[in-house]
Formats: C-alpha cells, structure tokens, sequence
C-alpha cells in the first residue's frame, strides 16, 4: 500500500474540513470530486468567472447524496477579505486553486491578473493566518523558472519571468514564504506543470491545448500549432494533482513555519508534434470517421518558453508523491470524458 492509499484510508475514518477556492474550475472541480467521495466536508469558494456549475452538477452524480450533503459551496470571491474570512471558518486545510490563469490573458490584461493572483491570494493568506488553519497548499505554476534553459527544473533554480502571470505566481511563493516565518502559517506550493484532465475548458481564447486540440480533432477541425511543433512540456494529468494536494495538506514536519515549494509533473517531456499525433491516433480509433489531419503552423506564441521539464525527486522524497498516470493514460481517460 502506497503512502497516499494509507492516506485515504486514514481520512475516511478521520474526516477533515477543507476549503477548495475555485471549485467550479477544472482542478477545484475535481479536487472536490475526490475529497467527497473520502467523506471530507468541503467548503467551496468561486466567483464562476471562469469556473462553472455545472462541474459542480456533474460532481453531484457521481458522489452519494450523503457525501454531496458534506459540500457548502460560498459564491463570493478571492479579491474580498471579507468573502475570504468566512469561507475560512472552522476549515483545517486550504487548497488554494482560485487564479486567473493563462500566459496571453496576462500580458493583454495584467491589471485584473494582478488582482486575482497577487491581491486574492493576499487575501487567502491572511484569512487563513487568522483562521489558525493547519496549512495552506496553493496552486503554483511552473512558469515561475521563466528563461532559465536548464532542464530538468529543479525548484531552487529560477530564471526571470516572462509574462505578467508567471510574475503573479513568483509573488505568491515569495508570500507564503514571508507568512510562514513572520506568522507561523504553514504552506505548501505546489508547481504544477501543464495539467490536463477532464473538465477542462476547451473553449475560449485562454483555452489549454489539450482539451482545445481535443474538440478539434472530434469536429475534424484545424489543430494550430504555435512554432514549429518542437516545443515541449511536461504534461500532467489531474489525478496526479489531487494526489499531490492530498499529500501536501497531510505531510507531517516539526517545523511550526513550515513552508515548502514543489514541482508537480510526470518527469516526461513531450513536444507538441507528438501530441498531435497522440491525440489525433486516440480520436481517429474512438471515431471511425475522424481522420488524423495534419496540423496547421503559426508564429510562436509571446510569453511561452521553449522547454520545460520538471524534476520531481524532492516531491517524490518528501512528500511520498508517486504520479501514477502518464500523458498516454491520462489521455485516454480524457478523451474519454471529451467524448461521452
């Protein structure tokens, strides 16, 4: 039995509360999914700027109506201490998701970037300090190593920032950090690199490439690829972030300030040539009539990085963290979803 089954089993008998901002987005949506069906009661916070109920609704069919009874769902926002505050109370553990993600909505708009990333976040810190919380686990973001060319990344080198966003999420980490030696809140940031799964929004100007290439290739429409294809990333399926998030919240350490930062990937790259041809091969077996097309190249894209690639040995170490599915499984289930 690995380190997070014992885990679950020990939640199950022992439920906690926690607090999931953004729950009606894709990784809020589906870390509540996964704390229900333990049996943890979950508070939810979202302004549904870019989550949606109906995340929340398919959630509902898939928990037992006493697990969905453990779910109170505050509709407020981030940006408000006071909405902060209350969704705080009586919450022993903070999974922070809530954020305006997206590298291109920043540099077209990094004023409301700004506030939902720096200012809200500002605002979850401070109401979990003084809800006295177990810790706080926020979702960091591997844009943080900006120009550094090094690979694998490795979490204690950095490189300067290339977008108004990725200067959010530096912030943030700078953040927890100071809270955790000036007022003993204990944090934990979790770098996630490219996270895919199901209910992602594949929809919209800020739509991610995968759930986008996905609804494409089942309308047999044009797959755009920003370069020459040779751009690479390390995909990761969602259910490795729950485990992930499970994991940090738990993690038992004497430190009273503890604070932590972590990459959360599967430690493979892949280019965005070969995830065409993945994701076209998948679609094309699945729908007899979708045919495999060939992709269509534009100019890079303003903000991107070339390469990324994470080293997770210090999540493996610390955490016990063991990320189970692959692109090749997570695709398969999230094409899966995509079609039903």
């Amino acid at each position: 039995m690995t380190t997070y089954d014992s885990l679950k089993q020990q939640l199950i008998h022992e439920p906690k509360t926690w607090l999931v901002t953004g729950v009606a987005g894709f990784i809020g949506s589906n870390l509540l999914e996964a704390l229900l069906k333990l049996n943890q009661r979950v508070v939810g916070l979202d302004n549904f700027s870019t989550g949606h109920q109906h995340n929340l609704d398919e959630v509902e069919t898939l928990v037992t109506p006493d697990q969905w009874a453990n779910f109170t769902l505050n509709q407020g926002d981030i940006r408000s201490l006071v909405d902060c505050r209350s969704s705080c109370e009586g919450v022993d553990y903070v999974l922070h998701q809530a954020a305006l993600g997206s590298v291109p909505r920043s540099i077209e708009d990094p004023i409301t970037t700004n506030q939902s990333n720096i200012n809200g976040f500002l605002n979850m810190m401070v109401a979990a300090r003084d809800a006295r919380v177990e810790r706080l686990v926020y979702a960091a973001s591997s844009s943080t190593y900006g120009d550094h060319p090094g690979l694998p990344k490795v979490e204690s080198i950095i490189g300067k920032p290339l977008s108004p966003y990725a200067v959010t999420k530096y912030v943030n980490e700078l953040y927890a950090e100071v809270f955790a030696q000036r007022y003993g809140l204990s944090s934990i940031g979790l770098r996630y690199f490219n996270v895919f799964g199901r209910r992602q929004d594949p929809n919209g100007s800020y739509a991610a490439v995968i759930p986008k290439w996905i609804l494409a290739s089942m309308r047999n429409e044009d797959i755009y690829i920003n370069g020459d294809g040779e751009t690479s990333r390390d995909f990761c399926f969602v259910d490795n972030v729950i485990q992930a998030n499970i994991l940090a919240a738990i993690y038992e350490t004497q430190k009273k300030n503890f604070y932590e930062i972590f990459n959360i990937a599967v430690g493979e790259r892949t280019t965005l040539n070969q995830l065409h041809r993945k994701i076209t091969i998948i679609i094309s077996k699945r729908k007899q009539h979708c045919v495999p097309m060939h992709p269509v190249y534009r100019d890079f894209r303003e903000g991107d990085v070339r390469h990324s690639l994470a080293d997770i040995s210090k999540a493996k170490l610390l955490l016990k963290y063991s990320p189970d599915w692959n692109i090749d499984r997570g695709l398969d289930i999230t094409i899966d979803w995509f079609m039903k």
